[in-house]
């Protein structure tokens, strides 16, 4: 079989040529039509929509600039992050979820077995590496993210793209300061140039550094100017600064307002369909708003992008069908699930701690909740996975206990769950949100008639009513910012009555954001954060309350006491200002303590540090070696944390983490590597970040309000 014109450049890049050598001679022998096909997708406006609001959305590729002449595959995108959103595939815990394991080399793992069920349903693109700062908890798309801190979203970014690219191209999003879900498409996010430098942009360069392919824009405005038209952004920021060598996509459907701008500013691919280039930017060209340069420019990008990849990744097979949502890629679901649970309180009943559950002894389980028994894994929008099946937290207790009687109560009922826990052995009550309280928002109608010029006109003489959607019929009108930060009243409620009847009552929270739980926490003596767990998450709480699993989990936000203790969120706003303090910083700046700290869980076992030290490795760059000890009769894991404080500043960042096995009664020795870059300080005269100078306070924490933490001194 004779090889295409990409594959011999593809084997040319591997054999020692540039991407962008071969990326030029590629360009060269097509067509001027060819070239304008590369810069958008390839399904014609008003066909895709259709498909995307009867069969659904991304059930298949998504193709961008497959030229078949050539043999150039264009870029076949999928969406995620929780997993592959084609197919019905392999569910796993929301990224906030995974973020809590705060463990890069198990999400490297997921990122592999998501990569490999991409490739295996004919993609090659996926558009999962979602690292937004969670800014504020009301956000609906906490879910989407790992967390509060950059340096926790750099490395599970960095992990995930590693992952994926063992198989697929990875693409990060939504670059940048994407954090309000209601208003994403209107709203303009003011932030100075300390604000982006220091806090909103390090984790996208951190990406960027270990060699993501793709970069989406985002829709919101940045100072004045819509993401995918920002120069700032993708030129000055992403190309010049940082070097990023890949291929910068908008977001879809609305995520371009100009054909002509969007290209000039550095946006190589309107995405998903043929749409406002489609229809305007022969035009633009004709009238000198753009450039055949600014074409050429993005089709060496988009060409050179995929080479590269093609170039790594020569002669490998494609993964059988049967990888997707197999055994073993859902076992990972079940361990990741597993080791997100983050335990926030365990206190003791009748000298014991109430978790986890003595199996043995139970004879009648009383599990509460509207939540308990609901296919719970996340929103509706365009990250949903259509997993072949989910456990739900009803059915993994039931599996387990299979000699228990187990008692449910789903309704909205403070008296009946009381009655029933009662007389009961022990409680769970499963209480949080779902799709209609924090998501994906994707409801047209709230949209505005000024983005109807955005569509093409609708072919033939078809009049009649033509909706766009982002993500399809599932997600309309569902989700968005959240309302409240507390659980429902009626949840609080039976919370508390269950609470009084039973004394061994534990709560599951299936949250994305912070959860307030001021109200009601102490009127039980177990409180657990289970997420939206993905399709293996009810066996994986299971295992944490049945004490077949010791929690490892770690919060990757900071949860106040107060909403007076958050920066200001206003879902409607259509102006904000973004500035350095959010999560554990402004909780620190404000004096008050946290509910439960960043980096804060507890565990089955107990654990000491001592013996620190620490050594500069590098300009950016030092090494805190401390053993870490298991105080307790169970093998556990310990997450350490080093955090620093800014010389100069005195605020504090987190600077690397590591987690260590240890068995029970033993010790080992961890080395964090920790990041000096988030100590430099934004200098305007010189457009840069400038290292911190002087002596730096370290804690080697177990998380950051430890009271038991080592202290060290760092000399820069």
């Amino acid at each position: 079989m004779m090889s295409t014109r990409f594959e011999q450049a593809a084997r040319a890049v591997r054999d020692g040529s540039t991407a962008e050598q071969e990326a030029q001679a590629l360009y060269d022998q097509m067509t001027d039509e060819e070239r304008l096909w590369l810069l958008d997708g390839d399904t014609p406006f008003w066909e895709g929509q259709t498909n995307m609001l009867t069969e659904g959305y991304n059930v298949r590729p998504i193709v961008h600039g497959h030229v078949e002449r050539l043999g150039i595959p264009g870029l076949r995108f999928s969406d995620g992050p929780r997993g592959v959103v084609m197919g019905h595939s392999t569910a796993f815990p929301v990224s906030v979820a995974r973020g809590a394991t705060w463990d890069p080399a198990l999400e490297e793992r997921v990122g592999e077995a998501i990569g490999e069920e991409v490739a295996a349903q004919g993609g090659n693109f996926f558009a999962g590496v979602c690292i937004n700062l969670l800014r504020h908890p009301a956000w609906g798309r906490a879910q989407e993210t790992y967390g509060e801190d950059p340096v926790l979203l750099g490395e599970m970014g960095a992990a995930l793209t590693r992952g994926v690219r063992r198989h697929v191209m990875a693409c990060a999003k939504h670059f940048a300061l994407n954090s309000m879900e209601n208003v994403r498409l209107k709203v303009n996010v003011r932030a100075d140039d300390a604000a982006l430098h220091e806090v909103y942009l390090p984790h996208f360069r951190r990406v960027v550094e270990e060699g993501v392919d793709g970069i989406m824009s985002a829709y919101n405005k940045v100072n004045g100017s819509w993401c995918g038209h920002s120069k700032m952004l993708l030129t000055d920021t992403l190309r010049t600064r940082w070097g990023f060598k890949g291929v910068t996509v908008s977001d879809f459907v609305f995520g371009i307002r100009d054909a002509a701008d969007s290209l000039e500013a550095g946006l190589d691919v309107e995405e998903p369909f043929r749409q406002i280039r489609g229809e305007h930017l022969q035009e633009a060209l004709d009238d000198g708003r753009t450039s055949w340069g600014a074409v050429h420019r993005s089709c060496l990008s988009i060409l050179s992008t995929q080479l590269r990849f093609a170039a790594e990744h020569l002669d490998e097979d494609t993964p059988s069908p049967k990888v997707v949502a197999g055994p073993e890629h859902t076992a990972l679901a079940r361990e990741v699930a597993t080791r997100a649970v983050v335990l926030l309180r365990n206190e003791k009943v009748d000298g014991t701690p109430v978790l986890p559950l003595d199996a043995s002894g139970l004879r009648r389980l009383a599990v509460i909740g509207r939540l308990a028994d609901v296919a719970n894994t996340g929103d509706h929008g365009s990250s949903d996975v259509r997993a072949p099946y989910v456990v739900t937290p009803l059915q993994g207790l039931r599996e387990a206990l299979p000699n228990v009687e187990i008692i449910h109560v789903p309704d909205d009922d403070p008296q009946a769950a009381a009655a029933a826990a009662a007389g009961c052995d022990a409680a769970v009550v499963v209480a949080g949100y779902t799709a209609a309280d924090e998501g994906e928002f994707a409801d047209p109608n709230s949209f505005g008639s000024d983005l109807d010029d955005l569509f093409p006109s609708p072919p033939g003489d078809d009049d009649g009513p033509h909706q766009a959607s982002m993500a399809g019929a599932e997600a309309i009108g569902a989700g968005g910012d959240r309302e409240r930060l507390t659980l429902r009243p009626v949840d609080e409620a039976i919370i508390r009555a269950v609470g009084a009847a039973n004394p061994r009552t534990v709560v599951a929270v299936i949250t994305a954001g912070a959860v307030l739980t001021e109200s009601w926490k102490k009127t039980v003596p177990g409180i657990l954060v289970s997420w939206y767990a993905g399709m293996e998450g009810g066996r994986a709480l299971a295992d944490i309350l049945l004490g077949a699993a010791n929690p490892s989990g770690r919060l990757p936000y900071a949860v106040p006491t107060s909403e007076e203790h958050l920066p200001f969120f206003d879902r409607d706003a259509t102006e904000i200002t973004y500035d350095r303090w959010h999560g554990q910083r402004l909780l620190d700046r404000l004096g008050v303590d946290a509910a439960y700290p960043l980096g804060f869980g507890l565990s089955y076992t107990g654990f000491e540090l001592a013996d620190a030290s620490v050594s500069r490795t590098g300009a950016e760059t030092a090494r805190v070696d401390v053993e870490v000890r298991n105080t307790g009769g169970r093998d556990g894991r310990h997450v350490v944390q080093v955090y620093g404080v800014r010389p100069g500043i005195g605020d504090r960042h987190l600077l690397g983490f590591a987690g260590v096995d240890v068995p029970a009664r033993e010790s080992r020795r961890v080395t964090v590597m920790a990041s000096l870059r988030p100590l430099r300080t934004w200098s305007a005269d010189a457009d840069d970040l400038l290292p911190a100078v002087g002596t730096v306070s370290l804690t080697v924490a177990a998380h950051a309000a430890d009271p038991s933490a080592l202290s060290l001194e760092l000399a820069l």
